[in-house]
């Protein structure tokens, strides 16, 4: 029996497994990949929002990553909620220590519902310490814009605005050391995604084309998103297709969704 490639998730717990660690586990089974998983943060959430979020010991998050990887040829990294600023040194550290390939870094900073994620000293420590890991970063218009310091724009705007907003906040990001960037742009009027990367020295962009779908089962797109870049990554996939399946993928998990709970329900991860 052929093994099945080693994906990390490193994110919160989300006990109503429409995100985090549990749904990453999902979509990495249903893309022919084993996820190993570390804890950063517990959360009392359900479809209706974030309640509470207690972040995690970094001491076991540390140790945690090690030994993991100590006993587990990991091939690719999706790195998703911290929880604090304690969690994201002790993971940036750990991993720059490792040397662990293909990591993606998902800058979750809110919850669909509002809730504030990291603190501030996360965020800095975010964009100092753990861009300059990730070989691919996929964070949403809002995202981007915190991350790069820069106004959002507005989402209502024509696509022609958009795309310039997008290839300047883009190049804010790779100032920070990561080699692509993916901005998600499912809450534009156009919804489309932007892929920048630097391929032999030169800087390229794609346009990633996208529709909007009427449902109300999208908690957890980002988290299933960058997972599944981890998993095309490690399936072999260069940056390109990964970004391109993944996106296919939540575009599935999106219309085959099925409704549960009382407020935004999951994809199906298990499309």
């Amino acid at each position: 029996m052929k093994v099945p490639p080693v994906v990390l998730t490193i994110a919160g717990y989300d006990p109503s497994s429409g995100a985090g660690v549990t749904a990453d586990i999902k979509t990495a089974g249903a893309l022919g990949c084993f996820a190993a998983s570390c804890i950063t943060a517990l959360t009392v959430q359900s479809t209706q929002g974030v309640t509470e979020v207690h972040a995690v010991d970094p001491h076991l998050v540390r140790n945690t990553l090690a030994t993991l990887a100590e006993d587990l040829s990991i091939v690719a990294v999706r790195v998703g909620m911290l929880g604090s600023a304690e969690v994201a040194s002790a993971v940036a550290s750990t991993l720059k220590t490792l040397g662990l390939p293909n990591i993606v870094v998902d800058p979750v900073l809110r919850s669909s519902s509002g809730a504030r994620l990291l603190d501030m000293e996360g965020l800095r420590l975010l964009r100092v310490d753990l861009l300059p890991l990730a070989d691919v970063v996929t964070p949403n218009l809002e995202e981007a814009a915190t991350l790069a310091e820069t106004e959002p724009v507005p989402i209502s705007v024509p696509w022609e605005e958009v795309l310039p907003w997008l290839s300047r906040t883009a190049s804010k990001l790779r100032g920070f050391g990561c080699r692509a960037i993916v901005i998600t742009g499912g809450h534009l009027t156009e919804a489309n995604d932007y892929l920048n990367y630097v391929q032999e020295g030169t800087v390229k962009e794609e346009i990633l084309p996208g529709a909007y779908i009427r449902s109300n089962s999208t908690h957890g797109t980002g988290c299933a998103f960058a997972t599944a870049i981890a998993c095309q990554l490690a399936i072999g996939r260069d940056l390109q297709e990964a970004v391109r399946a993944a996106k296919d993928y939540v575009r599935r998990a999106i219309a085959s969704a099925y409704p549960l709970g009382k407020g935004i329900g999951p994809i199906n991860h298990l499309v």
